[in-house]
Protein backbone atom coordinates (compact mmCIF):
# COMPACT_ATOMS: atom_id res chain seq x y z
CA UNK A 1 0.00 0.00 0.00
CA UNK A 2 1.42 3.57 -0.99
CA UNK A 3 0.18 6.55 1.48
CA UNK A 4 -1.58 8.95 -0.32
CA UNK A 5 -1.75 12.66 -0.03
CA UNK A 6 -3.60 15.88 -0.17
CA UNK A 7 -1.89 19.51 -0.34
CA UNK A 8 -3.52 22.81 -0.73
CA UNK A 9 -2.49 24.22 -4.07
CA UNK A 10 -3.08 27.85 -2.92
CA UNK A 11 -2.54 30.21 0.25
CA UNK A 12 -3.55 27.49 2.55
CA UNK A 13 -7.23 27.59 3.84
CA UNK A 14 -8.50 25.88 0.92
CA UNK A 15 -11.33 23.50 2.94
CA UNK A 16 -8.74 20.96 3.66
CA UNK A 17 -10.31 19.58 7.06
CA UNK A 18 -13.69 18.84 5.68
CA UNK A 19 -12.24 16.35 2.67
CA UNK A 20 -9.62 14.69 4.96
CA UNK A 21 -12.57 14.12 7.38
CA UNK A 22 -14.61 13.04 4.47
CA UNK A 23 -12.02 11.15 2.92
CA UNK A 24 -10.75 9.59 6.00
CA UNK A 25 -13.11 7.01 6.24
CA UNK A 26 -11.31 5.04 3.22
CA UNK A 27 -7.76 5.05 5.68
CA UNK A 28 -6.82 3.52 8.25
CA UNK A 29 -4.47 6.23 9.44
CA UNK A 30 -4.41 9.78 8.58
CA UNK A 31 -0.82 11.52 9.03
CA UNK A 32 -0.34 15.46 9.70
CA UNK A 33 3.13 16.16 8.27
CA UNK A 34 4.27 19.42 8.94
CA UNK A 35 3.14 22.82 10.58
CA UNK A 36 1.73 24.02 13.81
CA UNK A 37 -1.39 25.84 15.29
CA UNK A 38 -1.52 28.35 12.82
CA UNK A 39 -3.19 25.80 10.77
CA UNK A 40 -7.12 25.62 10.98
CA UNK A 41 -9.04 22.62 9.48
CA UNK A 42 -12.54 23.28 10.11
CA UNK A 43 -14.94 20.43 9.97
CA UNK A 44 -19.16 20.86 10.37
CA UNK A 45 -21.15 17.66 10.79
CA UNK A 46 -24.81 19.01 11.62
CA UNK A 47 -24.73 21.48 14.25
CA UNK A 48 -21.49 20.60 15.40
CA UNK A 49 -18.36 22.65 14.37
CA UNK A 50 -15.02 21.56 15.40
CA UNK A 51 -11.66 23.66 14.44
CA UNK A 52 -8.71 21.67 14.31
CA UNK A 53 -4.67 22.91 14.70
CA UNK A 54 -2.65 20.16 15.30
CA UNK A 55 -4.90 17.13 15.43
CA UNK A 56 -5.33 15.59 12.19
CA UNK A 57 -8.60 16.14 10.66
CA UNK A 58 -9.60 12.11 10.70
CA UNK A 59 -10.02 12.33 14.40
CA UNK A 60 -13.67 12.16 14.16
CA UNK A 61 -14.55 9.12 12.67
CA UNK A 62 -13.45 5.97 15.49
CA UNK A 63 -12.14 3.62 13.60
CA UNK A 64 -8.85 5.66 12.19
CA UNK A 65 -5.96 6.27 14.04
CA UNK A 66 -4.61 9.46 13.46
CA UNK A 67 -0.62 10.48 13.66
CA UNK A 68 1.21 13.98 14.51
CA UNK A 69 4.87 13.52 12.89
CA UNK A 70 7.80 14.43 13.35
CA UNK A 71 7.93 17.91 11.40
CA UNK A 72 4.81 19.16 13.20
CA UNK A 73 5.39 21.93 15.95
CA UNK A 74 3.28 21.43 19.41
CA UNK A 75 1.77 24.20 21.55
CA UNK A 76 0.66 22.15 24.39
CA UNK A 77 -1.67 24.82 25.57
CA UNK A 78 -3.40 24.58 22.38
CA UNK A 79 -3.43 20.40 21.74
CA UNK A 80 -5.07 20.44 24.97
CA UNK A 81 -7.47 22.97 24.17
CA UNK A 82 -8.24 20.83 21.02
CA UNK A 83 -8.49 17.26 23.18
CA UNK A 84 -10.83 18.81 25.74
CA UNK A 85 -13.14 20.34 22.86
CA UNK A 86 -13.41 16.61 20.85
CA UNK A 87 -13.62 14.90 24.50
CA UNK A 88 -16.75 17.09 25.15
CA UNK A 89 -18.34 15.75 22.47
CA UNK A 90 -17.79 12.23 23.43
CA UNK A 91 -15.05 11.77 21.06
CA UNK A 92 -12.10 9.51 22.41
CA UNK A 93 -8.85 10.93 21.22
CA UNK A 94 -6.74 9.46 23.16
CA UNK A 95 -6.96 6.20 21.89
CA UNK A 96 -6.62 7.60 18.42
CA UNK A 97 -4.38 9.92 18.51
CA UNK A 98 -0.68 9.25 18.21
CA UNK A 99 2.37 11.94 18.49
CA UNK A 100 6.01 11.69 17.00
CA UNK A 101 8.58 11.55 19.59
CA UNK A 102 10.93 14.20 17.44
CA UNK A 103 7.96 16.81 17.40
CA UNK A 104 9.36 19.98 18.45
CA UNK A 105 7.68 21.90 21.56
CA UNK A 106 6.62 25.73 20.81
CA UNK A 107 7.63 27.35 24.23
CA UNK A 108 5.87 30.69 25.72
CA UNK A 109 9.26 32.37 24.63
CA UNK A 110 8.85 31.62 21.23
CA UNK A 111 5.46 33.31 21.27
CA UNK A 112 7.17 36.19 22.75
CA UNK A 113 9.91 36.38 20.06
CA UNK A 114 7.23 36.19 17.17
CA UNK A 115 4.99 38.71 18.56
CA UNK A 116 8.88 41.16 19.31
CA UNK A 117 9.82 40.13 15.97
CA UNK A 118 6.53 41.08 13.93
CA UNK A 119 6.12 44.28 15.53
CA UNK A 120 9.93 45.07 14.99
CA UNK A 121 9.58 44.48 11.56
CA UNK A 122 6.19 47.30 10.95
CA UNK A 123 7.82 48.68 7.90
CA UNK A 124 7.34 44.95 6.32
CA UNK A 125 5.13 42.83 8.48
CA UNK A 126 5.07 38.79 7.13
CA UNK A 127 2.01 38.50 8.80
CA UNK A 128 2.55 36.28 11.36
CA UNK A 129 -0.17 34.46 13.14
CA UNK A 130 1.87 34.79 16.33
CA UNK A 131 1.50 31.40 17.46
CA UNK A 132 5.30 30.93 17.74
CA UNK A 133 5.71 28.94 14.36
CA UNK A 134 8.65 30.85 13.33
CA UNK A 135 10.82 31.49 16.20
CA UNK A 136 10.54 27.12 16.94
CA UNK A 137 11.30 26.12 13.74
CA UNK A 138 14.46 28.54 13.77
CA UNK A 139 15.19 26.56 17.14
CA UNK A 140 14.38 23.08 15.26
CA UNK A 141 17.23 24.04 12.72
CA UNK A 142 19.70 26.21 15.04
CA UNK A 143 20.11 22.80 17.09
CA UNK A 144 18.23 24.26 19.74
CA UNK A 145 14.73 23.20 20.14
CA UNK A 146 13.12 20.91 22.72
CA UNK A 147 11.24 17.88 21.08
CA UNK A 148 8.26 16.11 22.71
CA UNK A 149 9.84 13.26 23.79
CA UNK A 150 12.27 14.56 26.10
CA UNK A 151 9.49 15.33 28.32
CA UNK A 152 10.18 12.46 30.58
CA UNK A 153 14.04 13.04 30.94
CA UNK A 154 15.35 13.94 34.61
CA UNK A 155 16.61 17.09 32.86
CA UNK A 156 14.13 18.58 30.82
CA UNK A 157 13.24 20.74 33.24
CA UNK A 158 16.91 22.06 33.12
CA UNK A 159 16.78 21.74 29.43
CA UNK A 160 13.62 24.37 29.57
CA UNK A 161 15.11 26.91 31.51
CA UNK A 162 18.29 26.76 29.47
CA UNK A 163 16.12 27.13 26.27
CA UNK A 164 14.24 30.29 28.04
CA UNK A 165 17.00 32.14 29.01
CA UNK A 166 18.38 31.81 25.72
CA UNK A 167 15.67 33.18 24.71
CA UNK A 168 14.99 35.97 26.83
CA UNK A 169 18.82 36.77 25.96
CA UNK A 170 17.18 37.47 22.57
CA UNK A 171 13.92 39.44 23.76
CA UNK A 172 16.14 42.06 25.70
CA UNK A 173 18.44 42.76 22.85
CA UNK A 174 15.22 43.21 20.45
CA UNK A 175 14.04 45.86 23.43
CA UNK A 176 10.95 43.51 23.96
CA UNK A 177 9.71 42.36 27.45
CA UNK A 178 10.95 39.76 29.30
CA UNK A 179 8.48 38.73 31.45
CA UNK A 180 7.20 35.01 31.26
CA UNK A 181 4.32 33.52 32.18
CA UNK A 182 4.46 29.56 31.63
CA UNK A 183 2.20 28.60 34.38
CA UNK A 184 -0.48 27.22 32.22
CA UNK A 185 1.83 25.91 29.03
CA UNK A 186 3.73 23.45 32.39
CA UNK A 187 -0.35 22.18 33.06
CA UNK A 188 -1.01 21.46 29.93
CA UNK A 189 2.04 19.63 29.35
CA UNK A 190 1.73 18.19 32.36
CA UNK A 191 -2.13 16.95 31.15
CA UNK A 192 -0.98 15.41 27.86
CA UNK A 193 2.44 13.42 28.95
CA UNK A 194 0.57 10.39 28.84
CA UNK A 195 -0.34 10.71 25.18
CA UNK A 196 1.04 7.58 23.45
CA UNK A 197 4.24 8.97 22.26
CA UNK A 198 5.81 6.79 19.09
CA UNK A 199 8.57 6.56 16.73
CA UNK A 200 6.21 7.75 13.95
CA UNK A 201 8.77 6.63 11.10
CA UNK A 202 9.18 3.60 12.51
CA UNK A 203 5.19 2.87 13.05
CA UNK A 204 4.00 4.79 9.80
CA UNK A 205 7.07 2.36 7.93
CA UNK A 206 5.99 -0.88 9.33
CA UNK A 207 2.02 0.32 8.48
CA UNK A 208 2.63 0.35 4.99
CA UNK A 209 4.41 -3.47 5.15
CA UNK A 210 1.09 -4.67 6.87
CA UNK A 211 -0.94 -3.01 4.04
CA UNK A 212 -2.59 -0.25 5.81
CA UNK A 213 -4.29 2.78 3.81
CA UNK A 214 -2.53 6.13 5.16
CA UNK A 215 -3.38 9.41 4.13
CA UNK A 216 -1.28 12.15 4.65
CA UNK A 217 -2.41 15.79 5.55
CA UNK A 218 -0.54 18.89 5.10
CA UNK A 219 -1.71 22.37 6.76
CA UNK A 220 -1.15 26.25 4.96
CA UNK A 221 -0.86 25.67 1.48
CA UNK A 222 1.79 25.35 -1.62
CA UNK A 223 2.13 29.23 -2.36
CA UNK A 224 3.29 29.23 1.55
CA UNK A 225 6.23 26.58 1.37
CA UNK A 226 9.33 28.01 2.83
CA UNK A 227 11.43 27.91 -0.52
CA UNK A 228 9.19 28.34 -3.80
CA UNK A 229 5.76 29.99 -1.62
CA UNK A 230 5.91 34.29 -2.13
CA UNK A 231 8.67 34.34 0.15
CA UNK A 232 9.45 35.92 2.87
CA UNK A 233 5.39 36.25 3.31
CA UNK A 234 5.70 32.36 4.11
CA UNK A 235 5.37 30.07 6.44
CA UNK A 236 8.39 28.36 8.15
CA UNK A 237 8.01 24.05 7.28
CA UNK A 238 7.57 22.74 3.41
CA UNK A 239 4.37 22.67 2.58
CA UNK A 240 5.09 20.89 -1.01
CA UNK A 241 4.93 16.96 -1.19
CA UNK A 242 8.72 16.15 -0.81
CA UNK A 243 7.71 17.82 2.84
CA UNK A 244 5.77 14.80 3.54
CA UNK A 245 9.10 12.31 3.49
CA UNK A 246 10.88 14.47 5.30
CA UNK A 247 8.00 14.96 7.99
CA UNK A 248 6.49 11.71 8.48
CA UNK A 249 10.07 9.27 7.70
CA UNK A 250 8.78 7.58 4.80
CA UNK A 251 10.77 7.16 1.11
CA UNK A 252 9.62 8.42 -1.66
CA UNK A 253 8.83 5.51 -3.55
CA UNK A 254 6.02 4.86 -1.05
CA UNK A 255 4.23 7.74 -2.28
CA UNK A 256 0.47 7.39 -3.86
CA UNK A 257 -1.59 9.58 -5.83
CA UNK A 258 -1.57 12.86 -5.03
CA UNK A 259 -4.68 15.00 -4.47
CA UNK A 260 -4.48 18.32 -4.80
CA UNK A 261 -7.26 20.85 -3.17
CA UNK A 262 -7.94 24.68 -4.48
CA UNK A 263 -11.18 26.91 -3.76
CA UNK A 264 -13.09 28.12 -6.61
CA UNK A 265 -11.00 31.81 -5.64
CA UNK A 266 -8.33 32.59 -4.57
CA UNK A 267 -7.59 33.99 -0.88
CA UNK A 268 -4.81 35.33 1.24
CA UNK A 269 -4.44 35.40 5.33
CA UNK A 270 -1.23 37.98 5.78
CA UNK A 271 0.61 40.40 3.57
CA UNK A 272 2.19 39.66 0.44
CA UNK A 273 1.98 39.69 -3.19
CA UNK A 274 -1.83 38.67 -4.41
CA UNK A 275 -2.33 39.65 -8.08
CA UNK A 276 -5.61 38.43 -8.03
CA UNK A 277 -7.09 40.09 -5.06
CA UNK A 278 -10.53 42.08 -5.22
CA UNK A 279 -11.22 45.50 -2.93
CA UNK A 280 -14.28 46.11 -4.15
CA UNK A 281 -17.79 44.73 -3.79
CA UNK A 282 -17.46 41.51 -5.50
CA UNK A 283 -14.51 40.89 -2.84
CA UNK A 284 -16.41 41.14 -0.07
CA UNK A 285 -18.90 39.80 -1.21
CA UNK A 286 -16.74 36.44 -1.60
CA UNK A 287 -15.26 36.81 2.22
CA UNK A 288 -19.11 37.43 3.46
CA UNK A 289 -20.65 34.40 1.81
CA UNK A 290 -17.53 32.53 2.30
CA UNK A 291 -17.02 33.20 5.35
CA UNK A 292 -13.77 33.87 4.79
CA UNK A 293 -12.51 35.00 8.46
CA UNK A 294 -9.21 32.97 9.50
CA UNK A 295 -10.27 30.38 12.04
CA UNK A 296 -7.01 30.75 14.00
CA UNK A 297 -6.56 34.37 13.91
CA UNK A 298 -10.41 35.34 13.04
CA UNK A 299 -8.82 38.22 10.67
CA UNK A 300 -10.78 38.63 7.42
CA UNK A 301 -8.92 36.67 4.45
CA UNK A 302 -8.12 39.01 1.68
CA UNK A 303 -10.63 37.59 -1.57
CA UNK A 304 -9.72 37.19 -5.17
CA UNK A 305 -10.66 35.41 -8.58
CA UNK A 306 -8.99 32.45 -9.18
CA UNK A 307 -5.35 32.94 -10.38
CA UNK A 308 -4.76 29.89 -12.62
CA UNK A 309 -1.15 31.24 -12.92
CA UNK A 310 -0.77 29.98 -9.33
CA UNK A 311 -2.51 27.07 -9.64
CA UNK A 312 -0.52 25.56 -12.27
CA UNK A 313 2.77 26.34 -10.41
CA UNK A 314 1.53 24.38 -7.41
CA UNK A 315 0.10 21.66 -9.85
CA UNK A 316 3.81 21.60 -11.23
CA UNK A 317 5.87 21.28 -8.10
CA UNK A 318 3.65 19.09 -6.35
CA UNK A 319 2.95 16.01 -9.05
CA UNK A 320 -0.50 16.44 -8.46
CA UNK A 321 -2.52 14.18 -10.06
CA UNK A 322 -6.38 15.12 -9.51
CA UNK A 323 -8.05 17.90 -8.32
CA UNK A 324 -10.35 19.15 -5.71
CA UNK A 325 -12.19 22.18 -5.99
CA UNK A 326 -14.24 23.83 -2.85
CA UNK A 327 -16.41 26.61 -1.99
CA UNK A 328 -18.01 26.33 -5.65
CA UNK A 329 -21.10 27.47 -3.88
CA UNK A 330 -19.72 31.00 -2.88
CA UNK A 331 -20.04 32.11 -6.14
CA UNK A 332 -23.21 31.50 -7.01
CA UNK A 333 -24.53 35.32 -7.18
CA UNK A 334 -22.01 35.92 -9.61
CA UNK A 335 -23.22 36.84 -13.12
CA UNK A 336 -19.67 36.59 -14.46
CA UNK A 337 -16.70 34.58 -13.48
CA UNK A 338 -13.36 35.63 -14.18
CA UNK A 339 -9.65 33.61 -13.60
CA UNK A 340 -6.51 34.99 -14.35
CA UNK A 341 -4.36 33.42 -16.89
CA UNK A 342 -1.06 35.19 -17.14
CA UNK A 343 0.59 38.50 -15.52
CA UNK A 344 2.23 41.21 -16.95
CA UNK A 345 5.03 42.49 -14.41
CA UNK A 346 7.43 45.83 -15.88
CA UNK A 347 5.98 45.22 -18.88
CA UNK A 348 7.05 41.67 -19.77
CA UNK A 349 4.81 38.46 -19.74
CA UNK A 350 5.86 35.91 -16.72
CA UNK A 351 4.54 33.36 -14.67
CA UNK A 352 4.43 32.56 -10.74
CA UNK A 353 7.66 32.34 -10.17
CA UNK A 354 8.55 35.81 -10.26
CA UNK A 355 6.43 36.52 -7.33
CA UNK A 356 8.69 34.50 -5.36
CA UNK A 357 10.32 37.38 -4.16
CA UNK A 358 8.40 41.13 -3.29
CA UNK A 359 8.42 42.57 -7.20
CA UNK A 360 9.08 46.28 -6.81
CA UNK A 361 7.14 46.33 -10.22
CA UNK A 362 3.42 46.45 -10.55
CA UNK A 363 2.38 42.79 -11.36
CA UNK A 364 -1.31 43.27 -13.90
CA UNK A 365 -3.11 40.15 -13.94
CA UNK A 366 -4.61 38.98 -17.49
CA UNK A 367 -8.24 37.51 -16.93
CA UNK A 368 -10.96 35.57 -19.03
CA UNK A 369 -14.00 36.20 -18.23
CA UNK A 370 -16.77 33.49 -18.51
CA UNK A 371 -20.83 32.99 -17.83
CA UNK A 372 -21.48 32.87 -14.09
CA UNK A 373 -24.45 30.39 -12.76
CA UNK A 374 -26.15 33.00 -10.55
CA UNK A 375 -28.10 30.36 -9.08
CA UNK A 376 -28.26 28.46 -5.78
CA UNK A 377 -26.43 24.73 -6.19
CA UNK A 378 -25.67 23.97 -2.38
CA UNK A 379 -28.06 21.22 -3.24
CA UNK A 380 -26.88 19.50 -6.28
CA UNK A 381 -26.11 16.08 -5.55
CA UNK A 382 -24.38 15.04 -9.18
CA UNK A 383 -22.45 16.68 -11.91
CA UNK A 384 -24.84 16.30 -14.12
CA UNK A 385 -27.67 18.54 -12.30
CA UNK A 386 -25.27 21.40 -11.94
CA UNK A 387 -26.13 24.16 -14.57
CA UNK A 388 -24.43 24.23 -17.48
CA UNK A 389 -21.99 27.02 -16.95
CA UNK A 390 -21.05 25.35 -13.39
CA UNK A 391 -20.23 22.54 -15.53
CA UNK A 392 -18.21 24.68 -18.47
CA UNK A 393 -15.97 26.49 -15.09
CA UNK A 394 -15.53 22.98 -14.31
CA UNK A 395 -13.92 21.87 -17.76
CA UNK A 396 -12.02 24.95 -18.23
CA UNK A 397 -10.39 24.75 -15.38
CA UNK A 398 -9.51 20.85 -15.94
CA UNK A 399 -8.77 22.30 -19.67
CA UNK A 400 -5.70 24.96 -18.73
CA UNK A 401 -4.58 22.64 -16.02
CA UNK A 402 -4.48 18.99 -17.90
CA UNK A 403 -6.10 17.56 -14.21
CA UNK A 404 -9.52 15.62 -13.65
CA UNK A 405 -11.33 17.56 -10.84
CA UNK A 406 -12.83 14.75 -9.01
CA UNK A 407 -14.52 16.21 -5.90
CA UNK A 408 -16.59 19.76 -5.88
CA UNK A 409 -17.59 20.58 -2.61
CA UNK A 410 -20.66 23.04 -2.92
CA UNK A 411 -21.71 23.54 1.02
CA UNK A 412 -20.05 23.31 4.69
CA UNK A 413 -21.67 19.71 5.02
CA UNK A 414 -20.27 16.46 4.50
CA UNK A 415 -22.85 15.68 1.79
CA UNK A 416 -22.44 18.85 0.07
CA UNK A 417 -20.00 17.35 -1.63
CA UNK A 418 -20.25 15.90 -5.23
CA UNK A 419 -17.90 13.05 -6.38
CA UNK A 420 -17.64 13.15 -9.81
Amino acid sequence: MAVDVILGLQWGDEGKGKIVDLMSANYDIIARFQGGPNAGHTIIIGDKKFVLHQIPSGVIRPDVINVIGNAVVLDPVILLKEIEQLENHGIDVRSRLLVSRRANLILPTHRMIDACQEKSTSAGKVGSTLKGIGPTYQDKTGRFGLRLGEIHSPDFKGRYERATERHLSILRAMGCSEEVDDAAWWKALDAISSLQLIDAEVYLNDAIKDGKRILAEGAQGSLLDIDFGSYPYVTSSNTLLPGVCTGLGISHKQIGKVYGIFKAYSTRVGEGPFPTELNDADGQMLRDKGHEYGSTTGRPRRTGWLDLVALEYACMLNGVDELIMMKMDVMNELEQVRVATSYTVGGFETGFSALAFESTEEVIPHYDSLEGWNGDIQEVKSYEALPEQAQSYIRYIEGKTGLPIRIISVGPERDQTIMV
